[in-house]
């Protein structure tokens, strides 16, 4: 039980959460009743009789029942628009829903039965609707809240107008220091919460419900496919429930205005704010986090409690710097706000996760004395395992590693996500990185899927996917629909699951349709192109106030790019060889027949003899290294000419340079062209980025706006994949080649997850020589390859000399 006066304002704390987690992990997440996946269910969709469709408002849910005795089972199906917290007898168990849109609308099952007991019980929910507040991921159509009971014996529970509604008046949104930050920020809201208007207690059975409305009862919850109208059609949640591990802060950074205790925040140490004090408290992590702030406070009546989050501290220029720096730094951030209403023990946390490194606290105290109890977090996420590890002899490397990995995570929630402090989106050009990462550190293809399907799910009539899904703001990325049939390649590589693909083949013939009609007939190439052509932040393609738009090459708006047009090429190139081995034959021919044109034409066109590059268009006036990256990566230039080229592109500086972002696909080219031993000597921007104290990688190069981004965490799939070498050796990862690239390293051990179990590699240079210790999974076979020579690997352990 929670103690009296903590089981109101609690997002899912610790305790009920992990019990939750406990659950599902020892038990599984029980699947719906058969009738639920094909029937119209039982359960009503519910809302206050005055709750606006379209304006933010929290709203409390409950139902009480009696139960003749404990049960062994009581499973029920959850969801709403747009979250929901729910609470068994005053215990946080489940949050939700997995984010999607109303076509296959998400929803969560637990069973209750630990929470249940013989008696009078009680099921409640808090559910907020952000109106024009939303986030952009948010796709809902009015607040709404739906429980439906997986059998006869749990339909008791169903929702309907036998619970209870009342709005939450504590709850207004907060929304200080967005104009400050001079950016694109389309999170939700803060929360401003007034404690003196809340009921204390609402979640516990014997709660009076003076006041309390009966709903307003809405349509039937509707399995997927059912009925003539798309009305959040419902089903299962496809991914695990999120971690939430409970977390502190590591120190305080500075403090005005009160004295602090010895051991806050590293541990549980209440203090007091004097009557009549205005106090200001700035807290560091330690490294970059998503959690649940849990504030606990006493006393206070008239307080207020301004809590503030950032990534990293401001200079008077509104520079970052080095990120441990604090000396003339202020916090600009976003943050929620709490009201004491005097009582013990009030707890306040946020609705949505906040991410910080710093978090600020200002106080200012009224009549009344405040006292602090405590001030910690919970940490959230995909539940994403560290099953794969890296070692070598440059410690630099670890530190990386260790970095990179932590990037990776934060931008993984119920989507992956492009930065986790200011979108939350998920877009194509930062999932196909997230993605491989996903795969060889953790093995869980379950995020990969739900990426893929959404965006599948994403597709507009004329063709293309979105760019960002779910997202109720559409955005179109024309380059980032081949991006999306790239995955399905990767995705074709590292699992046998010839059904999911086969289930996407339709799009993909839109989105290559879509460019193979922007060819120029005239030139071979792609014509102007619609939409935004994003390629890389590179600082020659900046953001163009007059059109709204950055990052876009020469000719992509007036024709005869040639880095979208080898984009594109080297595209059909990898549909072509999907397609072949799903059995569409005749349509990976027309596909490599397209893709030779294609490159032919940037040969004729693009190709400068006298500096022996690409030009980014047919006028060769510009010239980048992003246009001779993707003549390697689509083909257009191979074996020793490849290598030769990308040479010149690493050395020339007077070429338009790859970002952090774009620098994946440099170092692959590099790769693909024999030069994949260079890979190492080509971290510089992230040795630079841990020599500024960012504890994960930024979204590009100092200045930058967000200092965690996915796309930047690549390092620790190419130090497998790469440097270690491991990669597929056929489709489904069915064989495994071998191919390592250690640069400056004398040794390099590692392992990873496999379909079929586990790859394990320590390497060791002897002089030219290579002592490789390799384990695959057994049945699976694979090779070793290492200066022009060739070893076959079989399933078990072996150790072998390639000299």
């Amino acid at each position: 039980m929670l103690p009296q006066g903590l089981s109101g304002l609690i997002a899912i704390t610790s305790l009920g959460l992990l019990m939750a987690a406990a659950a599902s992990a020892d038990r599984g997440r029980p699947a719906p009743a058969p009738d639920l996946l094909a029937k119209r269910w039982s359960a009503r969709w519910i809302t206050h009789p005055a709750a606006p469709k379209a304006d933010y408002g929290v709203w409390l849910f409950r139902r009480n029942f009696d139960l003749a005795a404990k049960p062994a089972r009581f499973v029920v199906h959850v969801t709403a628009d747009a979250r929901y917290r729910l609470w068994v007898n005053g215990e946080p168990v489940l949050r939700g829903p997995q984010a999607s849109d109303p076509a296959e609308w998400r929803y969560e099952s637990l069973d209750l039965a630990p929470w249940l007991k013989s008696g009078t019980n009680v099921i409640a929910a808090q559910v907020i609707g952000y109106g024009d507040l939303a986030p952009y991921p948010s796709m809902g159509l009015r607040t709404a809240f739906l429980l439906q009971g997986d059998t006869a014996a749990e339909r008791v529970a169903d929702t309907g107008a036998a619970w209870k509604v009342t709005r939450a008046d504590a709850y207004a949104p907060f929304r200080a220091d967005r104009d400050r930050l001079h950016t694109f920020v389309v999170v939700g809201p803060g929360d401003e919460v007034d404690a003196a208007k809340h009921p204390w207690g609402w979640q516990q059975t014997g709660f009076a419900e003076n006041g309390w409305s009966t709903p307003r009862v809405l349509g039937h919850g509707l399995p997927h496919g059912w009925g003539t109208d798309v009305d959040y059609w419902l089903k299962p949640r496809s991914i695990p429930l999120l971690e939430e591990t409970p977390e502190r802060l590591a120190r305080v950074v500075r403090a005005s205005g009160v004295t602090l205790p010895a051991g806050f925040p590293a541990q549980a140490a209440p203090f007091t704010v004097p009557a009549g004090t205005k106090a200001a408290i700035l807290l560091d992590q330690g490294h970059l986090t998503n959690a649940y702030p849990q504030l606990t406070v006493s006393g206070g009546r008239g307080a207020s409690v301004t809590l503030r989050y950032a990534e990293g501290l401001f200079d008077a220029k509104g520079q970052k710097g080095h990120r441990d720096e604090h000396q003339g730094r202020e916090l600009r951030g976003l943050g929620d706000r709490f009201r004491p209403d005097g009582g013990t023990r009030r707890l306040f946390a946020p609705m949505d996760f906040r991410t910080y490194r710093y978090l600020q606290l200002d106080l200012e105290t009224g009549t009344e004395p405040l006292t602090i109890e405590d001030l910690s977090g919970v940490f959230t996420g995909y539940p994403f395992k560290e099953n794969a590890r890296f070692t070598s002899d440059d410690p630099a490397l670890a530190k990386i590693w260790e970095v990179g990995w932590r990037t990776a995570r934060l931008c993984a929630i119920d989507t992956y996500v492009d930065c986790p402090y200011y979108e939350q989106l998920q877009y194509v050009g930062d999932t196909r990185l997230q993605a491989l990462i996903s795969l060889y550190v953790s093995g869980d293809d379950r995020l990969v899927r739900n990426a893929l399907e959404l965006y599948d799910r994403s597709r507009l009539p004329e063709g293309l996917t979105q760019s960002r899904y779910p997202s109720f703001s559409p955005q179109l990325i024309n380059t980032f629909s081949l991006f999306w049939v790239d995955m399905l390649h990767d995705y074709w590589r590292h699992r046998s699951d010839d059904a999911f693909l086969r289930a996407r083949l339709t799009g993909v013939q839109s989105v290559l349709a879509w460019f193979e009609a922007k060819i120029d007939p005239a030139t071979g190439l792609l014509g102007p192109l619609p939409y935004w052509t994003f390629v890389d932040w590179a600082d020659q393609w900046g953001w163009n106030e007059a059109m709204g738009i950055g990052g876009e090459p020469s000719g992509a708006r007036t024709g005869g790019s040639s880095i979208v047009t080898l984009h594109y090429a080297g595209t059909l190139r990898r549909a072509a060889e999907l397609c072949r081995a799903l059995g569409q034959a005749e349509l990976a021919a027309r596909y490599g027949r397209i893709a030779d044109a294609l490159l032919a034409a940037v040969n004729r066109h693009c190709w400068d003899s006298a500096r022996r590059l690409y030009a980014d268009t047919p006028a060769k006036d510009i010239f980048s290294q992003h246009a001779n990256v993707f003549a390697v990566l689509s083909g257009a230039v191979t074996g020793d000419a490849a290598r030769d080229l990308m040479q010149r592109v690493e050395a020339d500086r007077s070429l338009i340079q790859a970002t952090t972002y774009f620098r994946f696909y440099l170092l692959r080219a590099k790769k693909a062209a024999g030069l994949g031993d260079e890979y190492l000597a080509g971290l510089g921007q992230w040795h630079d980025m841990l020599a500024r104290g960012l504890t994960t990688f930024a979204e590009k190069p100092d200045p930058t706006r967000s200092d965690c981004h996915a796309w930047s965490a690549t390092p620790v799939y190419e130090f497998l994949a790469t440097v270690c070498g491991i990669e597929p050796g056929s489709p489904g990862f069915a064989t495994v080649r071998i191919t390592p690239h250690l640069g400056h390293l004398q040794q390099a051990s590692a392992k990873m997850p496999h379909p079929r179990g586990e790859i394990v590699v320590a390497l060791r240079r002897e002089g030219a020589g290579l002592h490789a210790d390799v384990t695959l999974p057994e049945g699976v076979t694979g090779s070793l390859e290492w200066g022009g020579k060739s070893i076959a690997l079989r399933g078990g352990a072996q150790s072998l000399r390639l000299p």
